[in-house]
């Protein structure tokens, strides 16, 4: 039922509950307080000190109208009394008050009261008239939930017309869960969890309640991705491949170096998927400069050598380009025909491009979202691998693998994922972990210092045949954030510091071709210093580059810094990453303690998300973290692994929910979930 028709809302609230995301009944319910405040105890007003916040039982004994002298209104004080003391209820532009609180009106008083001169005042509080019960109140003389509210939208209000929904509905709440899952895990029943995490009769009961909700929703999150991942290992592929080593023997021979143990264990692990009889669904982790890239590529030509086509998506239009530059190089002398599809094509050339895929005259299409767009068609797709799949959601891989039929899919990722997101994000996912870098890399060594020794070691390493990367966090000069930026610097440090070196600039608003030129000219050594964005974050390998300097450290996060730090250590000489910038919050402090601690990507990955919650870790371009109003991925880790394996189990007992005891919990989720999942055939 839309929220507007709950008696006391109307047209006019509804449209500001709107804006917190409430539009029906049920989101209501769902609109979950994130702190409670305890308001049973009372005190005497004459026991009150000085900043006290506390609860007052008192009578309206007068009002009093004080004139301002700078404005037209006046100020309306309430006087309470209550035996050993009198308080004043200080109302600003709430003149209302006088009409609604007459004299002789008993009620309780909540508020943070301070001592002014002789007079003990409360400007900003709650109020619950009595009338003769304490049966009704809301607001004091019990835990008092405080909810997400917005500009219109005031605790009382809320509290009013929730309270209202949850005793109109009393009794009739249906339960989400079995009766299995709610004996094996000892919850709450749901009735009773949805009226205590609102207005709870003690904090037991709340916690109590809070835990049910939170199980529920990581259940049913996992439960989409158990049968996500029952759908595919289902299917039967109509491909067979075989081993034929043509295509891959002459790119091994041509690479100039062994695979590590982890990349010959996991390409195993890729090969083995892509010949069973069920479509791979894998994901790849492995640090900066671990090798993911060269075993994506033998997947690509296991594709390939068996007749097949295969898909390359990246997040950008710049990775998307270097990946094409990177197989350009390595697969030069192999007859392949590799296509890249970029927004920047004209209509004429992406026209040709996508005749020859659709004909089946390219053999790997490296692409960004464009890929999934409907124009894009293949003539016998059987492998799709998606690189930094952090970047996209569940229902984009869904989409991707409709090219296709029963495709095979590999996704990548250089941001180690912690175990409690990869459950969450990637749980109906296969794993893959290169824990193992090439030998020969050494650990760079990552330090703290004042700019001017940084840049007298920036020319010692310059002199000594070294390249440079300097990061900034913008490319021109704010008025508004007092930062350094690319190009004012770029321009001070060449004239002075730098003018015996070669410098070079690059950011994201350079023309393409302007920042293919900057990074050939970086790679072939004719730049030795290049000042530059994050744009750098994913790039070519520059095996000389053996020092990043990065400004203004404390504006990136860990995940920011470990990448950038990344784009060093790739050649035989011993790196260096050099944080500049004072870490003014706490928060700054620890990632600073981290990056000089640690190369270790999990254990950054760990903190990252410690620091920064899970809506941010994978930044605003992430679709496939679930929507969830109490559970926390951080803090509550052990909930979601008790719900995900309720779930796995259910899945595996159950595959369609048939049975009684299933079938609510099947209703809901289609409802809820069936679309996000792409699961078409459930329910």
């Amino acid at each position: 039922m839309p929220a507007q028709y709950i008696k006391g809302v109307g047209p006019v609230r509804a449209a500001v509950l709107e804006r917190i995301g409430v539009e029906t009944v049920n989101d209501l319910l769902n609109h979950f307080p994130f702190r409670y405040e305890d308001r049973r105890k009372m005190k005497s007003i004459r026991g009150i000190m000085d900043n006290e916040e506390t609860n007052i039982y008192a009578m309206v004994t007068k009002h009093r109208i004080v004139p301002l002298r700078r404005r037209r209104t006046a100020l309306l004080k309430i006087v309470l009394e209550d035996g050993t003391g009198k308080a004043e209820m200080v109302c600003f532009n709430q003149p209302y008050l006088a009409e609604a609180l007459p004299v002789g009106t008993q009620m309780i008083v909540h508020g943070k009261f301070r001592k002014k001169g002789t007079a003990l005042q409360v400007s900003n509080f709650e109020y619950e008239k009595l009338a003769g019960t304490d049966e009704d109140l809301i607001s004091t003389k019990r835990i008092v939930p405080i909810y997400p509210a917005t500009e219109g939208l005031n605790q009382r209000f809320l509290r009013t017309i929730i309270k209202r929904v949850l005793d109109e509905n009393a009794g009739s709440f249906s339960e989400t869960l079995s009766d299995d899952i709610i004996r094996n895990h000892s919850l709450a029943p749901y009735s009773e969890a949805i009226m205590n995490v609102h207005f709870p009769q003690s904090f037991e009961y709340m916690e109590e309640a809070r835990g049910r909700l939170i199980f529920e929703e990581f259940f049913y999150w996992e439960l989409g991705m158990a049968l996500k991942k029952l759908k595919v290992k289902e299917v039967e592929k109509e491909r067979k491949y075989e081993v034929k080593k043509v295509l891959l023997s002459r790119f091994r021979e041509n690479l100039g170096f062994e695979f590590t143990k982890a990349q010959k264990r996991v390409i195993n692990e890729v090969f083995n998927d892509m010949l069973s009889p069920n479509p791979m669904n894998r994901l790849l982790q492995g640090d900066v400069g671990s090798g993911k890239t060269v075993v994506a590529i033998s997947a690509l030509l296991l594709a390939v050598e068996n007749g097949y086509q295969a898909a390359l998506m990246a997040p950008t239009e710049i990775l998307a380009e270097q990946h094409m530059n990177t197989l350009d190089k390595l697969l030069s002398n192999l007859g392949l025909k590799v296509e890249l599809i970029t927004g920047r094509q004209t209509p004429k050339t992406r026209k040709a491009i996508l005749e020859r895929i659709e004909e089946g005259k390219a053999d790997i299409v490296i692409g960004t979202h464009a890929l999934i767009e409907g124009k894009v068609k293949f003539s016998k797709l059987g492998l799709v691998v998606i690189d930094e799949q952090h970047k996209f959601g569940v229902i984009q891989r869904a989409r991707l693998r409709e090219k296709g039929s029963s495709l095979d899919v590999l996704v990548m990722t250089a941001t180690p994922i912690p175990r409690t997101l990869a459950m969450t994000v990637y749980g109906d996912l296969d794993v893959s972990v290169i824990d193992e870098m090439p030998p020969g890399r050494k650990p760079v060594i990552t330090n703290s210092m004042k700019d001017t020794l940084c840049y007298d070691f920036v020319m010692k390493k310059v002199k000594e045949g070294s390249q440079v990367y300097i990061v900034y966090p913008l490319v021109n000069e704010s008025d508004k954030l007092e930062l350094k930026s690319v190009v004012e610097m770029a321009e001070k440090l060449k004239n002075t510091l730098f003018k015996k070196a070669r410098v070079g600039i690059l950011h994201g608003q350079m023309k393409s071709s302007e920042k293919e030129s900057i990074m050939k000219r970086f790679l072939d050594k004719e730049i030795d210093i290049l000042i530059t964005t994050i744009i750098i974050e994913v790039g070519i390998d520059i095996p000389n580059a053996s020092v990043m300097v990065i400004e203004h450290s404390e504006r990136f996060g860990l995940a920011t810094l470990h990448q950038l730090r990344g784009r060093v250590g790739r050649g035989a000489e011993q790196s260096y990453c050099i944080l500049l910038g004072r870490a003014y919050s706490a928060e700054s402090r620890q990632r600073k303690k981290v990056m000089l601690s640690t190369n270790d990507g999990f254990r950054i990955a760990e903190e990252d998300l410690r620091l920064r919650g899970s809506g941010e870790f994978f930044g605003t371009e992430q679709h496939g973290l679930p929507e969830l109003k109490l559970a926390n991925i951080v803090t509550d880790h052990k909930i979601l692994n008790t719900a995900r394996k309720a779930a796995f189990d259910l899945i595996e007992e159950d595959p369609d929910m048939e049975l009684e005891e299933n079938r609510n919990i099947r209703s809901k989720f289609t409802k809820k979930y069936k679309s996000r999942f792409a699961l078409g055939d459930v329910g």
